[in-house]
């Protein structure tokens, strides 16, 4: 595996940053000379060739959502998406949002600057994860707007379990449901209609386990997104058919995905991103058997952890005879988490920390003997 990721040096170095910076195959880096040439060549016309690839995109998340019809509206980043949905809410009547306090930094800090401006922003605690999806929905009322919520927590790697009396919840109020699935895809199986978010809108991104790199993210649509007209909207959002007739002083929208689309972009991430899907699909590497690799690895990484001494300085953030229950990567808790990632960088092992909390995140490129060094340096940094 190894091999197809020669310019990221897989080999040669400890990257426990599967769960943060994936390495990139090889193949990126041809689509990526690629999308210059085809600028090059084309000049303006490019743009065929660019959303061709677009396309293939869209595909290949449609297939990691485990919905083949799905409209997926492309974005550089999941915050400029989560920003257009907002948009798009009538927070004047519906002036309340429910999430956690374990969303991601985008959501976080753009929910918390409309709690400023006068939005209810009410965050339910994030663990107990086994009790979270009802404790979110018993929050769900009719003032409610939206409900944005991780499938997967980005700091424990912790699954939502029942996820859908989420959805039922929001279903009932008349309330959006919005699903990040960014620590989600490529490493845990995801399925929309059996996890019961067909009326869902899902966001998430390549920069993780796709290994797309950076700029390219998703938001899927729920089939009833022809009611919503983004403030935030971008000159592409009037590409290909219209959803109504012209009306004099009415800003229009196209029908589908475009209705959420921004303007002008930096297609190079698309080349890379349709380069990757393609990769894995000719090796076969579906979200099953990464789920399969994956497991391996943080189990591996964990009865290393457990063997070698770490434990007595570090303590799991999921008991290590539950790990079924984990996204992509291994969470310990440590009195200073940065400063630990820190003077493992210095000898050579790559990991990052979030709040008080060290993530090592492995990735199907690494071998056992790498893992197994790994731990040999945090154990050595540990115990001194």
């Amino acid at each position: 595996m190894a091999l197809h990721y020669g310019r990221f040096r897989v080999g040669e170095r400890l990257l426990l940053t599967g769960h943060s910076h994936q390495a990139w195959p090889d193949v990126a880096f041809a689509a990526q000379q690629e999308a210059w040439l085809d600028a090059a060549d084309q000049v303006d016309l490019k743009w065929e060739r660019a959303f061709a690839r677009a396309e293939r995109v869209r595909e290949g998340w449609r297939r990691l959502l485990g919905d083949p019809g799905a409209d997926i509206a492309l974005g550089q980043s999941t915050h400029e998406l989560l920003v257009r949905l907002l948009s798009a809410l009538p927070l004047r009547e519906r002036p309340r949002v429910v999430t956690t306090d374990g969303e991601f930094h985008s959501a976080r800090r753009q929910l918390d600057r409309l709690g400023e401006e006068g939005v209810e922003v009410r965050k339910v605690g994030a663990r107990p994860v086994e009790t979270l999806a009802g404790r979110l929905a018993a929050e769900v009322d009719g003032r409610t707007a939206l409900v944005v919520v991780s499938s997967v927590l980005f700091e424990t790697a912790e699954i939502l379990p029942s996820l859908e009396a989420v959805a039922e919840a929001c279903q009932r109020e008349g309330v959006e449901l919005l699903v990040d699935a960014y620590h989600h895809l490529n490493v845990v199986p995801f399925d929309i209609g059996g996890m019961g978010l067909v009326d869902a809108w899902v966001v998430g991104g390549g920069y993780k386990y796709c290994q797309h790199g950076e700029g390219s993210c998703f938001l899927r649509l729920p089939p009833h997104a022809e009611l919503f007209r983004p403030v935030v909207t971008g000159w592409f959002a009037e590409f290909g058919e219209l959803a109504t007739d012209r009306v004099p002083g009415e800003v229009r929208y196209a029908t589908g995905a475009s209705r959420f689309a921004g303007a002008t972009y930096d297609p190079t991430a698309h080349y890379r991103a349709a380069a990757v899907f393609g990769f894995f699909e000719e090796l076969r590497l579906d979200a099953a058997a990464l789920r399969a690799t994956s497991l391996r690895q943080v189990g591996l990484l964990a009865r290393l952890c457990a063997e070698r001494g770490v434990l007595d300085r570090l303590e799991p953030a999921v008991p290590f005879d539950q790990l079924h229950r984990v996204g992509g990567f291994l969470a310990l808790r440590a009195h200073d988490a940065p400063g630990l990632s820190t003077a493992l960088r210095e000898r050579g092992l790559l990991t990052d920390a979030r709040g008080d909390l060290l993530r090592l995140g492995p990735a199907p490129y690494l071998t056992d003997d790498q893992l197994e060094a790994a731990v040999g340096v945090l154990a050595e940094v540990v115990t001194g």
